[in-house]
């Protein structure tokens, strides 16, 4: 999957020196004095340069606290003039991308239900045509990074270049112990695909509670993503929404205290032994390909033999054994079993390809 974004980096749009950006605020603008009290404490915290605020809040039903709406972006003019703090709400409609332009508010994001829906995303980028704003991403429910990258080109395409990817896990069927899985290979191959576009992640809607968010904005950081986004709220029990995964401003200090920023690259002496064992690893990754090879030529004799003998592709008690002697044998050498597992599933689930093809040769 190719694509090509023009896309300025984050630093010309907002001066972080070298520390990842950090966005904080409340899940929903609930009242005047919460907006205020909390946006007031989050200003006091060095690290965090952006405020963020559910002004309009898409529920699942609709007796569920939906936002304030309008009100709530008087509120937050109100708040950014007296801190030093930018503002960023959730878009979904062209009114609510108008109405965020009328209060002055700094950064946009596109929400996850509303990246799922490429109408959608193309009207947002149709009103947003000729407007010099950032736009932030968050990556669509489930697991599609296609459709993930679908919605950052068309808002590139309307000629915005203050753009950034918000990963806040996916949706599955078994997210335990998260409310939505990390899955950090998809934002890993997002970077790879678009190298010069900046990450947000969201540790609060990975995690659905507070305390799981120190691990994930740590992974994050030790994954070289460009910032972090967390919900505050300056008593979350009281909250009206997502309580269980909303911070105090003085717990997020204490959380952004005991993280670690790495570097991303190290001095010479560093990067020549690293380069080496990364030469080394190269040279085993292709040795394992021709394993591979190697042992795809197998399965297609044994299909051939299959075939020739009318025998069925998959047998079940060899499988099974297979698979646990692989299984033990992996664990010996100290290897982790899901991974091992994982692998093993793999490799059979593309034999069975491989036979089946041969068995429908000339059917």
């Amino acid at each position: 999957m190719g694509t090509t974004l023009k896309v300025k980096p984050l630093k010309d749009w907002i001066d972080l020196g070298d520390k990842p950006l950090i966005i904080s605020g409340p899940c929903s603008a609930e009242s005047y004095d919460q907006l205020m009290r909390t946006g007031k404490e989050l200003a006091k915290i060095d690290q965090v340069k952006i405020i963020r605020a559910g002004i309009w809040k898409p529920r699942t039903r609709p007796e569920i606290f939906e936002g304030v709406g309008e009100t709530a972006l008087e509120w937050l003019l109100e708040l950014k003039k007296e801190t030093s703090l930018k503002t960023c709400v959730e878009v979904a409609t062209p009114e609510h991308i108008e109405l965020a332009l009328k209060y002055q508010v700094d950064v946009l994001w596109i929400g996850a239900r509303t990246t799922v829906n490429p109408f959608s995303v193309q009207i947002l980028a149709d009103v947003l045509k000729g407007v010099d704003i950032p736009v932030m991403v968050k990556n669509p429910l489930h697991p599609d990074l296609k459709l993930w990258v679908g919605a950052l080109e068309r808002i590139n395409n309307a000629g915005i270049t203050k753009l950034a990817a918000i990963h806040r896990g996916f949706y599955t069927y078994d997210n335990k112990p998260f409310r939505n899985l990390p899955m950090w290979e998809i934002p890993i191959e997002l970077k790879r695909l678009i190298p010069s576009l900046p990450i947000i992640v969201d540790p609060s809607h990975i995690c659905g509670n507070r305390t799981l968010l120190a691990s994930v904005a740590q992974r994050a950081l030790d994954l070289s993503m460009d910032g972090l986004m967390f919900e505050s709220h300056y008593n979350p029990d009281i909250a009206l929404t997502d309580a269980e995964q909303q911070l105090t401003p003085k717990n997020l200090e204490l959380l952004l205290s005991n993280l670690v920023v790495r570097k991303e690259y190290g001095n010479q002496d560093f990067e020549n032994i690293l380069e080496k064992l990364r030469h080394e690893i190269d040279l085993m990754d292709h040795e394992l390909l021709s394993i591979l090879s190697r042992r795809e030529e197998k399965t297609k004799q044994i299909g051939v033999y299959k075939k020739t003998n009318n025998i069925t592709v998959l047998q079940i008690d060899r499988l099974r054994k297979m698979i646990q002697e692989r299984l033990d044998y992996g664990e010996k050498l100290g290897l982790d079993y899901a991974f091992i597992l994982k692998l093993l599933q793999l490799v059979h689930k593309d034999s069975i390809r491989v036979q089946t093809d041969i068995m429908q040769e000339n059917s």
